[in-house]
């Protein structure tokens, strides 16, 4: 015996703050083709691995946002939970980018070593303290949504590492005024991609946490067992399942073994609302799926799993 409490497939946790992630992606736009005109006409690298990454981030935000627009197709009978997990290979896809732009930043960076361009600092100054405010601004937008979606998260991260290069850049462009010492443009490049490469890593490892059906980051199984075994009526459970198919949908499923007593109809409907309620409110879990089975049913499973 089924029971499903939730079968709707609504808006994801990215197409809930979609128009967060539109006013990012117009910033985003904006400070990049200022820096990277900035980075022309001043010479500077490090300005212009700046822009390279925001150029990254605007790219990833516009994945994001298709991919939640895409997740909005309805389920079929191909796809049962729709296309909700486009979302996660849209993280993926940022992840992938993020690594990419780190590794040609830092290689670039190390082949300017071994040259001396001369730089306009005023322009290069400029257009980074440009870039450190447009970052703020995207990250007071996101801050409030970071948390719910991994696409929204990985925007965040990339946002929080473009202030970060700008930051580099400006601290560059003091430094080559006040002393010449124009190694210091590459030296900002290199700290620049140093900086995106962690990032890059913990968001391609939530991706693939998803992606393998890990159990949802602070979820203990342990205590979701003691939860259901607390229900009245209920002998024991295994085979118990849980992962998540996009940001904020997580799935749960179970074999829960109960009294003979309690298969009637009107016993049955109760423990599985008790069952769903118990999921619902201790951990944040609505689309729960519990198979009951008779004490004397358990000889004929075989467990596979917790």
């Amino acid at each position: 015996m089924g029971h499903d409490h939730n079968h709707s497939h609504g808006v994801t946790a990215t197409g809930k703050h979609r128009k967060r992630l539109i006013a990012v992606l117009g910033i985003t736009l904006a400070v990049v083709v200022i820096q990277v005109a900035g980075a022309v006409v001043s010479g500077s690298l490090a300005l212009l691995a700046d822009a390279g990454h925001m150029l990254s981030d605007a790219a990833g935000v516009f994945i994001a946002l298709l991919a939640a627009w895409i997740a909005t197709r309805p389920a079929s009978d191909q796809r049962t939970y729709g296309y909700q997990r486009a979302e996660v290979l849209a993280a993926l896809a940022n992840a992938l980018i993020l690594i990419v732009i780190s590794v040609v930043i830092f290689i670039e960076a190390l082949r300017r070593f071994g040259e001396t361009p001369e730089i306009h600092t005023d322009v290069m100054l400029f257009a980074a303290i440009l870039g450190a405010v447009a970052n703020l601004v995207s990250l007071l937008i996101l801050r409030g949504a970071q948390k719910e979606s991994l696409n929204v998260r990985g925007a965040y991260l990339e946002v929080l590492g473009d202030l970060l290069g700008s930051f580099a850049v400006i601290a560059a462009a003091i430094v080559i005024t006040v002393t010449d010492f124009r190694a210091a443009d590459p030296i900002a490049s290199i700290l620049i991609s140093l900086m995106i490469l962690p990032r890059a890593w913990h968001l391609l490892r939530d991706v693939v946490d998803v992606l393998l059906e890990a159990t949802p980051k602070g979820v203990e199984v342990k205590m979701i067992r003691e939860h259901i075994l607390s229900v009245e009526g209920v002998v024991a459970v295994h085979d118990i399942h849980i992962w998540t198919i996009t940001s904020g949908v997580p799935v749960f499923s179970a074999h829960v073994v109960v009294e003979d007593r309690i298969l009637d109809a009107t016993g049955a409907d109760r423990l599985l609302d008790q069952l769903g309620s118990c999921l619902g409110s201790h951990f944040d879990t609505e689309h729960c799926t519990f198979q009951l089975e008779p004490a004397g049913h358990s000889a004929h499973e075989t467990h596979q799993h917790a």
